[in-house]
């Protein structure tokens, strides 16, 4: 049986990790906060200390972290994957960086004999509770379909993108056609809602258009109920490292740095609690004037 180490176990890690412990790998786990862990110990987990010790008692190690410097410290800071003196040295990570900081953590954990996988997911809490994210993989091929019943236990479809650190990249490029998406909707909402539509009709009118499509339809339904997740928003980090890319090569993208611009002026003013629609209705109740808008409710997350 494949032994799997996961680190970080916040919103998305518990239950990406959950699925692989329920899915019959034996689990070795970690977080900075071990009182994240606990409920995957209840349930057979066994908890690790150091991701170095993690690395040294299972086949591989995944991990979703929520910055570049978490990734950096679990890689190759004081007991991090490259003081493992043993162990599978198969490393999958999750988490959101930039392409950039993914081949040079290869690079230096190369020569200790580590193989790394880049992968990414596409989806929210309750979808990684259920295993239904859309992963994307990148690096070596075959590596990858060697740990493809792993990646299943946490996906609806796993979707390979290439060389390592594509699937980085495609993160960041659906986090800027995402965040434009919300943006450009509720510009739209406030704009014929001010000039006198009901919600009614609005939703009427998306659904008739032709640039109506599923994802369109999911931020309708989140933003006509008034109801929006509370849950920490990563949209102006990911789209910033979009950005820096694209400052790098000299590429033009100013629809996603407006859009930056606008999750930035949510956060600015402490409204960017809320899943990227509840960000983008507060930044436009912002620039509008919040007596246009319904009044909202924060919900819980699974509420």
């Amino acid at each position: 049986m494949t032994t799997v180490g996961f680190i970080g176990t916040g919103g998305m890690g518990s239950r990406m990790a959950r699925n692989v412990l329920e899915s019959g790998f034996r689990l070795v786990v970690n977080d900075v906060d071990r009182q994240r862990c606990r409920p995957l110990e209840d349930e057979g987990a066994t908890y690790a200390a150091s991701a170095a010790t993690v690395a040294e008692s299972t086949d591989v190690v995944l991990s979703m972290l929520p910055t570049s410097e978490a990734v950096q410290e679990v890689a190759v800071g004081d007991g991090g994957l490259l003081d493992a003196s043993s162990g599978g040295r198969i490393w999958i990570d999750f988490s959101s960086i930039d392409k950039k900081s993914v081949l040079d953590l290869d690079s230096r954990l190369g020569p200790a004999g580590w193989r790394m996988i880049d992968a990414s997911v596409n989806g929210v809490e309750e979808e990684a509770a259920a295993g239904t994210l859309r992963t994307w993989a990148s690096g070596d091929q075959d590596l990858i379909e060697a740990h493809h019943e792993l990646l299943d236990a946490m996906s609806q479809s796993v979707v390979y993108m290439g060389e390592l650190g594509n699937a980085k990249l495609v993160k960041t490029a659906n986090a800027m056609l995402s965040g434009i998406m919300h943006m450009s909707m509720m510009e739209v909402y406030t704009w014929v809602t001010a000039a006198g539509m009901s919600e009614d009709d609005f939703e009427s009118f998306i659904r008739s258009s032709r640039n109506f499509s599923p994802a369109l339809e999911r931020v309708m339904k989140i933003m006509l109920s008034h109801e929006f997740k509370l849950r920490k928003s990563w949209m102006a980090k990911d789209i910033g490292f979009g950005l820096d890319v694209a400052q790098d090569m000299g590429i033009p993208v100013p629809f996603s740095a407006l859009t930056h611009e606008m999750f930035t002026i949510a956060r600015a003013n402490g409204v960017d609690h809320y899943e990227a629609t509840g960000v983008a209705w507060e930044a436009y109740a912002l620039l509008a004037g919040s007596d246009r808008f319904p009044p909202t409710k924060g919900v819980p997350l699974g509420g």
